[in-house]
């Protein structure tokens, strides 16, 4: 067996500092999608958590929604006050993240970023999100979430 990513093993530390109970798996192809993780992990799509960071005019904002959904950004920005979201580039993700699109945690990245959290998440019992790595993710509830980030929860679609 080869040795864990060092992003799995620094989100790994990250969780446990933060008192995070869920369980970090990986999968063995990368689940570069909502749907590819829900299929991976036997789940409905809405139970995946879509870690998906924005550029909004030079600083990043973290949005975490249900796989379910596609993130109206007007709306987000209106009811944030951000200001304009547009898409962040791969290196604007690594860069705030410490991560790669399709790999990026809700949390352990270099320095804090505005956190917000889709409330259709609730819906689940156990909802799963990026562990830092594009073939790794982690279980986790609502609430836990919550804490683990101290996102707030906003509606995005």
């Amino acid at each position: 067996m080869s040795a864990e990513h060092p992003s799995i093993t620094r989100f790994r530390a990250e969780h446990e500092a933060r008192g995070g109970v869920g369980e970090i798996v990986i999968l063995p192809d990368s689940v570069h999608t909502a749907a590819l993780a829900a299929e991976a992990l036997g789940c409905e799509v809405g139970a995946i958590a879509n870690s998906l960071l924005f550029d909004a005019g030079g600083a990043p904002v973290l949005i975490l929604t249900s796989g379910a959904h596609r993130v109206d950004t007007a709306l987000v920005a209106t009811t944030t006050g951000h200001g304009p979201l547009r898409r962040a580039s791969p290196d604007f993700v690594r860069e705030h993240t410490g991560q790669v699109i399709g790999g990026v945690s809700p949390i352990g990245h270099p320095a804090p970023v505005p956190t917000y959290v889709d409330p259709w998440l609730a819906r689940h019992e156990v909802v799963w999100a990026a562990a830092g790595h594009p073939a790794a993710v982690f279980s986790t509830t609502y609430d836990e979430l919550l804490a683990l980030t101290g996102a707030t929860p906003v509606e995005v679609a």
